[in-house]
């Protein structure tokens, strides 16, 4: 239920008995409590990231993208952003960039549709606005891969504009302040979701605000064992209230994750090994570790098997040597030789395959045969 601003608003606060489903409502009062908590708690313990350091656009949609579907630790500990900025540090030196060296440095983030849509942005901010993104919600939402949650989290952290989102971390945290048990994953449950964000990001610094919901979410407002303790809005959090924060978010049943085997070869000749282009447009520009089918690699001795994640499918991968006869780069469109002792040339891998060299390497000499 959406109430008008300037009468009640949804959630922090008082039970209505008379309201519906998770319908607690604040005095403009509370809602101003609520938010002047949360920026108070985020100046005195926020976390320093680099891309806070900047209100540069650019540089907050780049971590923006990176950020999608990836710990910030994993961005950070690794200098994924640091570098990225050194190699294309704006829109033009993107825009201009090749395409390989732009895979080259997402190589390991996967998910490389989020590098070409960088890029393809920066190509429009380049051609249409003579390279300054201008601050509007509508040109925001035209660029490729940016949606409602990263074109707001620019508005507000770049341009210090009003602008209310919702990623895992919010949804969360609001989740628990409303006990909400409408599932957030369905449309009905994004579409009230949002409504609270908007309703409760204030006017006067939405960047330090959005800043902290999110950061409160990351750090104590967490999936399991929530620290409530330390939470600067614990008071006003109804699931708390109801003793049940670990039932919150509710979400609706999900399908299970799917089995898959993916069969490869590690052909390695005068030490170098053999990779190949991957197909299809997905993972286009990447390159790979060739793939074998069941029949080919029957009579071979598996060498190396690990599992990996991608959307819903849990991948195990089987790495097997070249057989004794050899291989041919002809066996698969596109594939070359890379010397192993030189991986900064190697062209741009998916994750999986860089763990199997990494591990090949740490057995490397253990009698398996060349290709």
């Amino acid at each position: 239920m959406k109430v008008p601003r300037e009468e009640s608003a949804p959630v922090v606060g008082a039970t209505n008995p008379d309201a519906k489903q998770g319908a607690f409502v604040a005095t403009p009062a509370q809602i101003a409590s609520f938010q002047k908590a949360l920026t108070d708690w985020f100046r005195s313990c926020g976390h320093d990231y680099p891309w806070r350091r900047t209100r540069d656009p650019y540089a907050i949609l780049v971590s923006e993208t990176m950020l999608q579907q990836t710990r910030i630790a994993t961005v950070l500990e690794r200098g994924y952003f640091t570098r990225w900025m050194a190699a294309f540090p704006d829109w033009r030196e993107l825009a201009a960039a090749d395409e390989e060296k732009v895979l080259k440095q997402w190589e390991g983030l996967g998910y490389y549709n989020r590098a070409r849509n960088l890029q393809k942005a920066a190509a429009i901010v380049v051609r249409d606005h003579g390279g300054k993104l201008p601050p509007r919600l509508e040109t925001l939402l035209s660029l490729p891969g940016v949606g409602r949650y990263t074109a707001g989290a620019v508005l507000s952290f770049a341009f210090n504009k009003r602008a209310p989102i919702v990623d895992g971390n919010v949804s969360r945290v609001l989740s628990r302040q409303f006990a909400c048990d409408i599932p957030v994953d369905t449309p009905d449950g994004l579409r009230l979701t949002w409504e609270r964000a908007e309703t409760l990001t204030p006017p006067r610094e939405p960047r330090v605000y959005n800043s902290a919901v999110m950061e409160l979410g990351q750090r104590i407002c967490t999936r399991r064992s929530p620290d409530c303790p330390a939470c600067p809005v614990a008071s006003s959090c109804r699931a708390r209230q109801l003793g049940g924060v670990e039932d919150f978010p509710v979400k609706k049943n999900r399908s299970g994750v799917t089995a898959h085997e993916e069969r490869v070869v590690l052909a390695v000749r005068n030490g170098k090994v053999l990779l190949c282009p991957e197909s299809g447009t997905r993972r286009k520009g990447l390159w790979r570790l060739p793939e074998v089918s069941e029949e080919a690699s029957a009579d071979l001795e598996e060498m190396l098997r690990f599992d990996y994640a991608i959307t819903r499918y849990r991948v195990t991968l089987r790495i097997f040597p070249a057989p004794l006869g050899g291989v041919r780069e002809s066996d698969w469109v596109g594939a070359r030789w890379f010397r192993l002792s030189q991986e900064e040339n190697f062209p741009p891998l998916g994750s999986p395959y860089r763990k199997a060299l990494r591990l090949f390497s740490e057995i490397r000499g253990d009698g398996i045969p060349s290709g």
